[in-house]
Formats: C-alpha cells, structure tokens, sequence
C-alpha cells in the first residue's frame, strides 16, 4: 500500500505508526500496554502490506531484545511502551547503546511511579529516559507536541537513530498519543531517511567499533562476510575481546558519549516565538507546550513581554540556545507533568544568568493555560 500525499484525521498514535512506515521501518516488536497499545496494532497491520515482520514478544525486556536483533540484520527496528514497560526495557537500551545499535523506542508516557494510572497523562519518565540505563553514555529523546509531530518526529528519530548508530527514544505522552488533530502526510517515497554507515574495506581489513571522524563506526550486517561480535562487555576495536583494560574502556565510553555530545548541533531542535524582548520565557514540551504556548499568548495581552521555548530535542540539551534566551530574559518558567525534572537541564544551561522557576504537577491532570498564566503574572509581580 502506498501514500500519495494526503490530508487525515489522526489519532497521534497512529501518526507514529505511520511515520515509523514512511521512514522505512520494516520490523516492530512489542508486548502491549496502555496508553501506546494503538501503535502495536497498528505495526501489525501495516507492516505485512510493505514487506516487513511484527511479532508480539512475550515480555517488555524480549521485545526490545528482539528489536536489537532485527536491526543487526540491517533492518530499521522499532519498539513501542509506556512506564512500566520503559523501566523494563532499560536493561536492553543499555545493550543497544553499547553495541551501538540504530533503533527507535516510543514511550507514551503515563503516571506513575510503578503500575501507576494506566490511562492519565504524565511526563514523569525524562529523567529515566537520559539516565535510566546504569553507566555512563549518552542517548537521543524527543517530545512530539502534536498528531502531526508524531508522524514527523518518529521519521526523525528513525534518522538520527541510523546516522548515529545509537537507539533514540520518542518521548511521547498520552494526551499526544490519544488526541486526534489534521495531520498533513506526504508522499512516502519523497520521506528520505539516513542508513547506517557500512564498512567500505575487504571483510578482513573491517574494525567493527573504530569510530570515523566523528566518533560513528562502520556497521555491517550479520549474516554477511564481515564477521564481528556485539559485545555489550567493554571492548576493544575488534569487538571480539572482552577487556579489564582501563584505558581501552575509558576511550570506548568518551566516544560513545561524544559521538552525540560533540554533534549536538546536528540533533538539537528548538521551537521559540516572542523571544525578542522576552522578559519571562515558558519552556515547555510535549503536551505541556500546547498550554504554554496559551498562556504566553494571554500574558501578551495582558502587556507581560512574555516568550515561549520549546525543545523537541529533550536529550541532548540545547544548551547554548537556552543559554541565549537569558540574555534578554530574567526569568524562565518551566511547566512540566513531573516535580520539576527538565527545570534542572535549564538551570545548569543558564548558570544564574536568569531565574528558573519549576511548575510541577503530578496526578495525571494536565497543566492548563491558566495555571502557567497565573505562575507568570506572579513572576511577573515579584520582579
């Protein structure tokens, strides 16, 4: 089945599924839980009219296993959650990050913590989805706002995922997963995403976890003459040995971390309006932004010289662009479906230059536009 460019009604779930079709996913893994149960369905409806395979594991931890291995293969991989499963699957996003395994893992996060409220609204997993793995390294997550942005953001992680050999993780969220809006579908085959970078040597000359320019090895796919070991042990170059080496490992875990941290500006994307001469700017993401955005609005005309920001890219941090916004800005609310987690990131970007105020909550209700009104008339009032 092929898309010629269409308007639909969606619901953002089934933008994601879509999208994950027009970036050329052709394997999904998946054990069902609420609220991304839709994408699972979806994938295994779609997958077999494009040529490509679903399978229901029998676990969160076996899906994503499954996952990896289907992308070792050379196959864009994909699997789908929400909280619980995402805290299961951590074991195995490690795996992914240390054999360097190009993949795509959506949570549409709900509240938590544990089993949690299955059905409400949360953005309580942010914090979990840069450091949930043990160890250091670094990873990719974004936050689609919109129906629209799950279709175009789950084809920009599939990209990011293949150029920089690393699983990056669609931080959705259920308001955004269940919501239904226009989205605008472009013709799949003008959707053009990267493929991993392949060895271009003899099988015998290949070093499997030597990194290029930019710290971004070579992969080639199993099953083929070029032989190599996904070793999730600290490894040399060859891949085949397991080292206690000190050296060896602490060059493997800069380059790991460094292949996204010094390509940040690649990767990081931001969205601002009304930043000129901002005085108070609401950073806000995912389904939080739709409010901010609001209130900014309101707060405009209300003669408050407010601005909105809004990272798509959570992890890595923009620094440098939210750093920027203090140089006009005194204060930065942070609105956000958790105790305040992404307010620390903007706290260390900024280094005092502006004060960041946290606006949690928790409970599964959403942030409206009122509340982020009030919290900045009351900025506002205080100086």
């Amino acid at each position: 089945m092929r898309n010629k460019g269409q308007v639909r009604l969606m619901q953002g779930n089934e933008a994601c599924a879509e999208g994950a079709i027009a970036a050329g996913v052709r394997f999904f893994a998946g054990y069902p839980i609420t609220p991304s149960n839709e994408i699972a369905n979806i994938m295994s409806q779609r997958l077999p009219q494009v040529g490509g395979k679903f399978i229901q594991m029998e676990d969160e931890i076996g899906s994503l296993g499954a996952a990896i291995g289907a992308s070792l293969t050379g196959v864009k991989a994909m699997d789908a959650t929400s909280g619980p499963g995402f805290s299961l699957k951590t074991e195995n996003l490690g795996l992914a990050v240390m054999i360097e395994t190009p993949l795509v893992l959506v949570n549409v996060q709900r509240v938590g913590p544990s089993i949690g409220m299955a059905t409400s609204p949360a953005q309580g997993d942010v914090m979990q989805a840069r450091y949930g793995s043990h160890g250091d390294y670094a990873i990719i997550a974004l936050a689609p706002s919109s129906v629209q942005e799950m279709f175009d953001l789950t084809i920009k992680a599939v990209d990011l995922s293949e150029r920089f050999r690393v699983p990056v993780i669609l931080l959705a969220d259920q308001v955004v997963g269940h919501m239904r809006e226009k989205v605008v579908l472009p013709s799949y085959e003008e959707v053009k995403t990267a493929y991993r970078p392949e060895p271009t040597v003899p099988p015998e000359e290949y070093v499997p976890y030597r990194g290029d320019e930019r710290g971004i090895p070579p992969m080639a796919k199993f099953g083929t003459p070029y032989h190599w070991y996904a070793n999730s042990s600290a490894h040399r170059e060859d891949s085949f040995q397991a080292t206690s080496d000190y050296a060896v490992s602490e060059k493997l875990i800069h380059r790991l971390t460094d292949k996204i941290e010094q390509n940040k500006k690649e990767i990081v994307e931001m969205r601002g309006e009304c930043l000129d001469d901002a005085e108070i700017v609401v950073l806000a993401y995912g389904c939080t932004a739709r409010s901010a955005r609001g209130a900014v609005i309101k707060a405009r005309k209300e003669g408050i010289k407010a601005g909105f920001l809004r990272p798509i890219v959570l992890w890595p941090v923009a620094d440098e662009e939210i750093s920027g916004v203090a140089d006009t800005a005194r204060a930065i609310v942070v609105p956000e479906m958790n105790l305040g987690q992404y307010a620390h990131p903007v706290r260390e970007a900024v280094c005092g230059r502006a004060k960041v105020f946290s606006l949690p909550k928790v409970g599964g209700l959403p942030l409206s536009s009122h509340e982020i009104l009030e919290k900045i008339r009351e900025v506002q009032r205080d100086g």
